[in-house]
């Protein structure tokens, strides 16, 4: 592309300090070094987590920075050594980086990269240098992916490539809000076919849990939220029964029990509450995730 090589000046929301509102601005990213790519981004999803940032829950987060973990968008250009992926072709950046070699991603019984960003700083490329500046000021990355960004810098190893008719507003939750929900069924849990489920919270992550309880062939899947308008879709999706524990007086732990006759076989907590998975006892409670999931509703194209 014209690009290569070259700045390019583009729009970003910026988190300046913690508490503060993100602010959209002209920022410019550096071409790619040896073995990084530059990645257009077409959509982004929003992640609780970024909430969390903003708050300054995260003091390990630099600021200020460009925030944001769930996109997909095209490859501008790449850095010297870039095999994976060339310019054009469609891609996710992963939060979670996967670099395919070493001796845990060779493992099938481990996710976890020995690359992984959070047994470092991660405010920066895995180089200490940042490709962002704003108004002469360095700007963080997050999560080496920063997806609130027109353009971004990831390691090749932070770059997973899509099948080209993917269409880039929907599979950018796969970063993140999808495959967080689908993988808690499918491979932390291991649902069984036939079995019964509880999901609690019908947020993305919660209805990507439906989605793995339904996929992995479960014949009951009972879906739990004080919110009635998202029983609809969850249903769609695969959920068997939808419950609001507003509309009963006994704690939603005996409804269910009542419901199955002896509880369920796997209960899924996606809110991020406590009283959540302490309040459930009809049976061992598998969080997918630990921070809220509402705010996943939706992507936003850039």
């Amino acid at each position: 592309m014209a690009t290569a090589g070259k700045v390019i000046r583009c729009r970003a929301a910026v988190a300046w300090a913690p508490g503060k509102p993100l602010s959209v601005e002209e920022v410019e990213v550096a071409p790619p070094k040896a073995g990084e790519v530059r990645i257009k981004i077409v959509a982004t999803g929003i992640c609780h987590s970024d909430e969390h940032i903003l708050k300054g829950s995260l003091p390990s987060v630099e600021f200020p920075v460009i925030l944001g973990h769930e996109g997909a968008g095209i490859v501008e250009s790449i850095g010297e050594g870039v095999t994976s992926v060339k310019p054009g072709d469609k891609v996710i950046p992963l939060c979670i980086p996967q670099c395919g070699e070493c001796s845990f991603c060779r493992n099938p019984e481990s996710n976890f990269c020995q690359k992984y960003h959070f047994s470092e700083p991660q405010h920066l490329l895995p180089d200490k240098t940042s490709r962002f500046s704003c108004k002469g000021k360095q700007i963080h990355h997050f999560l080496w992916v920063s997806t609130f960004a027109e353009y971004t810098v990831v390691p090749e190893y932070a770059v997973a490539k899509i099948d080209a008719a993917a269409p880039l507003d929907k599979v950018c939750l796969f970063s993140c809000g999808f495959s967080t929900g689908y993988g808690a069924a499918i491979n932390t849990a291991k649902v069984k076919p036939g079995s019964t489920c509880a999901v609690f919270g019908l947020g993305g992550v919660g209805l990507s849990v439906v989605m793995g309880c339904k996929a992995a062939g479960a014949s009951r899947i009972i879906a739990v939220d004080i919110n009635k308008d998202k029983f609809a879709k969850a249903q769609q999706l695969g959920a068997t029964d939808c419950i609001n524990p507003r509309d009963f007086k006994k704690p939603i732990q005996e409804v269910l029990t009542e419901m199955t006759g002896q509880g369920v076989d796997f209960s899924f907590e996606v809110i991020g509450h406590a009283d959540t998975m302490v309040g459930d006892t009809s049976a061992p409670v598998l969080p997918a995730r630990s921070s809220q999931a509402p705010l996943r509703a939706k992507s936003i194209p850039m």
